[in-house]
């Protein structure tokens, strides 16, 4: 028996998001998963030098580029559903940023789908984060990291 397409429910919303709704939405009248995979990304605070995150982004393009990576990862690993939820806007420290949810037959695609969604989620999306300091002084635009471009990277390897 074949199944539908996988749903896939992308939202970039400046709102918060309840992790526990999503999985049972994700979820609802799907006896065929057999694995769910969440990951949930939060502002931290640096140690206390950070007393908010702003997070802005390219509308419609950043919709456009996290449903590609989510088709993407329903292709490669054969998920049979996936949301992925990202906010916008002011966050202080502790605030809810990013939520994945990959579901699969078996638990090692729902991790590999969900570990794919974020890795390139974090690297190719269009978004841009500003901190803002505790102490009052101009936070920087933080730029991707190395790692996470590697971490993107090997899974063009295998």
């Amino acid at each position: 028996m074949s199944w539908p397409p996988a749903p896939v429910n992308i939202r970039v919303q400046r709102d918060d998001f309840d992790i526990a709704v999503e999985i049972a939405a994700l979820c609802r009248d799907r006896t065929d998963i057999g694995a769910v995979v969440t990951f949930s990304g939060l502002c931290r605070d640096e140690a206390g030098a950070l007393s908010a995150l702003e997070l802005e982004h390219y509308p419609g393009m950043a919709e456009a580029e996290i449903e590609r990576i989510c088709q993407d990862a329903v292709e490669r690993f054969g998920l049979q559903a996936a949301t992925a939820i990202h906010r916008f806007g002011r966050m202080e420290p502790g605030a809810n940023i990013v939520l994945v949810i990959a579901a699969a037959p078996h638990r090692q695609a729902a991790f590999d789908g969900a570990n794919f969604i974020m890795d390139f989620l974090k690297t190719s999306a269009p978004f841009w984060k500003k901190e803002h300091r505790t102490d009052g002084s101009a936070g920087d635009w933080i730029s991707a990291k190395d790692a996470d471009d590697d971490a993107r990277d090997r899974w063009a390897r295998g």
